[in-house]
């Protein structure tokens, strides 16, 4: 099974039908991806920051991140399940968003680059708490993360303005070919 024909599936299960043909569902669901993405985001960057050294230089980073950590990974579990649940709901459109394959493209990127940090530079971090500006490899995870993150927000947010929706038929090729689309001749 091809992926354009598992969203295609997927889109007719009772479920996706019942979270898109809802009234209040979809608004709900919607409306708790951006209040925990808002709690992540905002975490991220707070950590982020201090990570390269710009903010709360008299705030051991070991201190701060013990703290952050546990409201984020809550964030960011929320996070994940809203955005699964709004891409149930719509999964044909998703698959064939431009900007959701974008933002999962960073989500990847911004998981590996999450991996690195506490696989590599993380354990070390009680090392870093006398100096106000972390190593090198740490400031390079938090600018990393900063913009990895802020694309992923500025792709989610574009999800909902996509130019490129199949049924916007002529598209250029390349169009057609990235988002999966089988235009299908016109008759008339």
């Amino acid at each position: 099974m091809y992926p354009l024909d598992f969203f295609a599936w997927l889109a007719e299960t009772p479920w996706s039908v019942a979270l898109h043909e809802s009234e209040i569902a979809y608004s709900i669901i919607e409306s708790v991806h951006v209040w925990t993405l808002a709690v992540f985001f905002g975490l991220m960057v707070m950590v982020d920051l201090r990570l390269l050294g710009w903010t709360m230089r008299a705030v051991p980073i070991s201190e701060f991140v013990h703290r952050v950590l546990p409201w984020a990974i809550a964030g960011f579990v929320l996070m994940v399940i809203s955005g699964t649940l709004l891409v149930l709901a719509i999964p044909l459109r998703s698959y064939q968003n431009l900007f959701f394959r974008g933002k999962m493209i960073l989500l990847v990127l911004a998981g590996l680059n999450a991996w690195i940090f506490h696989a590599r530079v993380y354990p070390k971090i009680a090392g870093w708490d006398a100096a106000g500006v972390p190593p090198k490899a740490a400031r390079i995870a938090g600018a990393l993360s900063l913009v990895l993150w802020i694309g992923i927000v500025f792709s989610g947010r574009m999800i909902a303005y996509n130019w490129f929706d199949c049924d916007r038929q002529p598209q250029a090729a390349i169009i057609n070919f990235l988002t999966s689309c089988v235009p299908t001749p016109s008759v008339y």
